[in-house]
């Protein structure tokens, strides 16, 4: 399971009858976390295809093998950041240890870099 965080991206699937969905096609929003409730469930900002935001409260964050809401809006994960999170955990099993999440790792490590 990935954990969310602030300013991480994830993708945005409004609800069917929703404008956004109406300006979008059937092309997932980009959003980003703004506020974290749990585990399953965030606070959004998302784009439009024009590039317009919006915001969206308490929205589910679908994890691991979480089926789609057939009804309502919810966001996921994008391929890469499962990707990511898959080496991550192979590397731990391997390792014995816990391994740090690489994409958190390079924003740390330029912030780093910033402030020296």
């Amino acid at each position: 399971m990935i954990q969310p965080t602030v300013g991480r991206v994830v993708h945005f699937i409004p609800h069917m009858t929703e404008w956004e969905m109406a300006r979008n096609g059937i092309h997932p929003c980009a959003a980003i976390i703004v506020n974290v409730w749990g585990e399953r469930l965030v606070n959004l900002v998302a784009f439009d295809a024009n590039g317009m935001p919006f915001s969206k409260c308490s929205v589910t964050l679908l994890q691991d093998d979480d089926p789609e809401p057939e009804d309502g809006y919810f966001c996921k994960w994008m391929d890469y950041q499962k990707g990511q999170a898959a080496k991550v955990e192979e590397l731990e099993k391997k390792s014995g240890a816990a391994v740090e999440d690489p994409e958190h790792a390079a924003v740390e490590d330029s912030a780093t870099e910033e402030t020296d």
